[in-house]
């Protein structure tokens, strides 16, 4: 524990107060984050939109500029992991447990339950279903990640600062007040929002993996077995953060996506083929069509569809800008030694053409089931809608089994992949924390996780992940203009040719 600086100890207890509030008094945290997640989406909703659209921008800009030949590392430094790996660990870190749980609960509720303008059930409906979740899952939530982790990665491993969201303002807030107050607080926020996000992840997770249970072999869907099954699962990812990132997260984030594959295929084959690529291929067209349209849609003068932005777009804009410091560090970690111009490429298209086609296979198969009235899957629990679904396919139960597997072992990654920046961002930036300071970290998520889904604050916790992104959304912005001077300055010496 001699590593552990003094925002250890502060987010630390700030956690701790967090699991208090939403175990003594979860109607009250609901109230309170309630009242002030919609204060933001009604009043920043214009200032989401533009920012992550800005990022996107951005980072594009960044591929095709002279900034994209600077190595994230020092000069001949090699990447630490093969690309096959490399995208392994970003889609598991950055994504798994949650595109496996709303693979099939998002489409199904666009197009059946909340569309974003068709009529309920029509064939608008259904197509602006997957669009939506194009826009939701693609490059502008992958943008969000990729700049974090980009000048992470550029300050770390570029320019030798410590593996700190302070530290890369450096440059534009001056030294002094970086190692002060203000980088404190900034590194503190950066950790909440961490264990919260994530703990926020492993509730659904353990959610999903208990229904699944429940669907197949009708084991009771209960606190006691959500709880077996966190215990399970933190014992396994505590392991696996234990053994270090070039062991655990590297060989299970491989596994995982070779079980994923097998799953696609599965499904692909079983499902409804024609109509999944025929869907894919449309909804592929409108999405790169109709980005700059729904990238800036906020329907002032339609409230119906202005709750729905509200509810689903700006949500997740939040949502990722909130995951941002844990994503953004760990994709810093395992990227030393890769370029600009290849750090973004990777980033923005590989992980977002997976989505896709993660989304088109199951999202597609689900909305062939409830189009052509085979079951009501819009009825369902989200957790149980993607079992209901493989449930109306042959090899239905063999592919249940294998979804259990795949969410089982995000889970682990997602959770290891946590501990690991956590204790990064709380020993002043070390890349090997010590194991005692991880499994601690590994402990309080799954604390927070188990206390708030218990107490039922559950709501209270997702609207805090939401309140942290809007003061981490400006520390966006500076983490970008900061680097913008670094590299101007490097350009000025003639380090750059």
């Amino acid at each position: 524990m001699k590593q552990v600086t003094s925002v250890f100890w502060y987010a630390l207890a700030g956690c701790l107060a967090l699991v208090a509030w939403g175990s003594f008094a979860p109607k009250q945290l609901e109230k309170v984050t309630s009242g002030l997640t919609t204060f933001i989406s009604e009043r920043f909703g214009w200032y989401y939109l533009l920012l992550v659209t800005a990022i996107v921008v951005f980072c594009v800009y960044l591929i095709f500029s002279r900034f994209g030949k600077i190595k994230l590392g020092k000069k001949g430094e090699k990447p630490e992991f093969s690309l096959s790996s490399w995208f392994a660990m970003l889609f598991s870190a950055g994504m798994g447990i949650g595109v496996v749980f709303w693979s099939t609960a998002e489409p199904i509720t666009y197009a059946f339950k909340s569309a974003p303008t068709a009529e309920l059930g029509t064939d608008q409906a259904i197509d602006d279903a997957l669009k939506y979740t194009f826009l939701h899952w693609g490059i502008s939530a992958w943008a969000i990640y990729a700049i974090v982790g980009m000048v992470l990665a550029y300050f770390k491993f570029h320019k030798g600062y410590p593996g700190l969201i302070s530290a890369t303002l450096i440059p534009l807030l001056g030294e002094d007040l970086m190692k002060g107050w203000l980088g404190k607080i900034i590194d503190v926020l950066a950790v909440f929002a961490t264990v919260v996000g994530v703990a926020a992840a492993l509730g659904f997770g353990s959610a999903q993996i208990t229904g699944g249970f429940n669907f197949l072999f009708n084991t009771p869907q209960t606190f006691a077995v959500q709880l077996l099954v966190l215990t399970i699962t933190t014992v396994l990812f505590i392991i696996s953060a234990w053994s270090g990132v070039g062991k655990g997260i590297k060989y299970l984030s491989n596994i995982n996506m070779g079980i994923g594959f097998i799953l696609f295929v599965m499904l692909f084959v079983i499902g409804p083929t024609m109509y999944i690529l025929n869907m894919f291929t449309n909804t592929l067209g409108n999405y790169i069509a109709d980005f700059v349209q729904m990238s800036f849609r906020l329907a002032p003068q339609n409230a119906e569809e202005r709750t729905w932005i509200n509810n689903w777009t700006l949500f997740y804009w939040a949502f990722w800008i909130s995951w941002s410091p844990f994503v953004g560090t760990f994709i810093a970690r395992i990227s030393r030694g890769r370029t600009v111009k290849e750090f973004m490429m990777g980033v923005l298209f590989v992980p977002a053409f997976v989505c896709f086609i993660f989304f088109s296979i199951f999202g597609v198969s689900a909305l062939n089931v409830e189009g052509n009235g085979l079951a009501e899957l819009s009825k369902l629990n989200l957790e149980t809608m993607t079992f209901g679904m493989l449930e109306q396919y042959p090899l239905g139960t063999v592919m249940s089994i294998l979804t259990i597997l795949v969410v089982s072992i995000f889970f682990i990654t997602s959770a290891d992949s946590a501990t690991f920046v956590l204790g990064m961002l709380t020993t002043n930036g070390l890349v090997n924390p010590a194991n005692t300071v991880k499994v601690i970290w590994g402990l309080t998520q799954a604390a927070v996780a188990a206390i708030v889904v218990y107490f039922g604050g559950t709501q209270g916790l997702q609207n805090t992940v939401i309140i942290s992104a809007l003061p981490f959304s400006i520390i966006i912005i500076m983490m970008s203009l900061s680097f913008l001077k670094a590299v101007k300055i490097e350009l000025k010496s003639s380090k750059i040719k």
